[in-house]
């Protein structure tokens, strides 16, 4: 069986089966180009393909490292590409069902792999050099690919963990990358608008003063646009699928008329009041809140974000005195929340309804709506889209409806007073779909000391 395996015809026949079932799962039959190279590696050997080194004779140990390296580089990025790829925690907005300092094990075949927009780009880097200082760029436009993704095991499903590109990171100021670039200018025209109030001025429409706050922005700072695939990574849950209709009523959401459970991980900001004397971080600890969790306004007072149980545990302590959620009252205006519009006063426990579009599907279009509508239309669909006189135009034309060429989805963190989600930032497109997250690899907790560092309990946990 050895000899039959060693024979160079064989190892041709498996190796070129195994690349015609990947080009038709690519569905880009140019590909069949690339039989001849495989035939000449496995049996002809005219070429060389593995130029830095000897094909016979004794290689020096730097060019054998070299390969290796080379060897590593190719075999990992493939896998990032079509099979999983590594991701860490980096902020609370998903407590308790992931915590910072997770690693997880992503899968591309979840949803199916998607094709990279800009595959000329240094390797294990998402859209950055190191050692930039946040400037340097890591791709290349020299090759700008359309959407593709490959068929994988399932569609995207409600309650779903799901890692995406951030929407609203399409473009970017360099001197203030944690702040969305849209939130930057709505802050700017706020400014603006006051400062017309405090002197006295004659106020003008919002349009106006967006428009000023982003030729202000763009003439005073450095704003980039990033293609879909190196946009930050986001992790959230998939609540809203296309067509659902998402609404929440005092903290509490719904799908489609119907409430939602608590999956037992779900966090909400509580306030809690004690007797004078401080919470011990022992009892802290017995709970599982994390240091950076805890933010104690007075002596007496903390804003705590905790599941139901443990907002149960914490009310039973002898010197905790009161413990109240923090929930937004109904109308109350929240400037940050989506569709970012004064006129439809929602707030981020209390919103909607709201209908996910779907691909295919028209709807009429009017300047009352159109904030719904303006990020898809422009941003996610690339149409020329202008106001003007209160009709709107797509790509030139007059228009009263749209009809939308993408499924979207929307995203919520279960921690959710500490989640910058779909609440914030709107709809998520299908070609901004990542993957699946299913094992936690490795938990490191940074308020650890020593082994303690180490969440064992947590490692190679099945993500629900």
């Amino acid at each position: 069986m050895k000899k039959f395996l060693e024979n160079n015809y064989v190892k041709f026949g498996i190796v070129a089966i195994l690349y015609l079932l990947w080009v038709i799962w690519l569905g880009n039959y140019w590909f069949l180009l690339g039989l001849p190279i495989v035939y000449d590696i496995y049996v002809s050997k005219k070429v060389n393909w593995a130029f830095w080194k000897k094909r016979d004779g004794k290689n020096s140990v730097v060019i054998e490292w070299l390969d290796a390296l080379i060897f590593a580089v190719i075999a990992v990025t493939i896998i990032n590409i079509f099979l999983f790829q590594n991701y860490r925690i980096p902020t609370p907005s998903m407590e308790k069902t992931l915590l910072v300092g997770d690693h997880l094990f992503v899968s591309k075949l979840a949803y199916g792999p998607r094709l990279p927009n800009t595959p000329v780009a240094m390797p294990f880097t998402q859209n950055t050099l190191p050692f930039t200082n946040g400037r340097g760029k890591s791709w290349s436009n020299l090759i700008i690919r359309p959407y593709k993704r490959l068929a994988g095991f399932n569609r995207v499903k409600n309650n779903d963990v799901v890692v995406f590109n951030f929407p609203a990171g399409d473009t970017v100021v360099l001197e203030l990358t944690e702040v969305s670039y849209y939130e930057i200018v709505r802050s700017k025209a706020d400014d603006l608008l006051k400062e017309d109030k405090v002197a006295k001025k004659a106020t003008r429409t919002r349009e106006q003063y967006l428009a000023e706050a982003r030729s202000f922005i763009w003439k005073n700072a450095h704003v980039i646009y990033r293609p879909v695939d190196r946009r930050d990574n986001y992790v959230k849950r998939c609540v809203g699928i296309p067509g659902d209709v998402i609404t929440i009523k005092q903290g509490q959401l719904y799908v489609n008329d119907r409430v939602q459970g608590d999956n037992g991980t779900q966090q909400t900001a509580y306030w809690v009041t004690t007797n004078g004397t401080d919470i011990t971080n022992n009892a802290f600890e017995r709970l599982d809140i994390s240091v950076s969790d805890r933010v104690e306004t007075k002596q007496n007072l903390y804003w705590l974000p905790m599941t139901k149980s443990n907002a149960s545990k914490i009310s039973g302590f002898v010197n905790v005195t009161s413990v109240a959620p923090e929930i937004a009252k109904p109308g109350e205006y929240n400037s940050g929340i989506f569709p970012h519009n004064p006129a439809i006063a929602w707030n981020q426990d209390n919103f909607g309804p709201l209908k996910i579009p779907s691909k295919g599907e028209t709807v009429k279009i009017d300047t009352a709506n159109i904030c719904f509508y303006d990020m898809i239309i422009q941003n996610y669909e690339h149409n020329d889209l202008k106001i003007k006189d209160g009709v709107i135009y797509i790509n030139g034309k007059v228009a009263d409806s749209y009809t939308f060429k993408m499924d979207y989805y929307w995203m919520m963190g279960d921690n959710r007073h500490s989640s910058a989600d779909s609440r914030y930032w709107g709809f998520v497109p299908e070609d901004h779909i990542i993957g699946k997250p299913k094992v936690i690899w490795l938990s490191v907790n940074k308020d650890g000391q020593g082994l303690k560092k180490f969440r064992f309990n947590r490692m190679f946990r099945v993500i629900r």
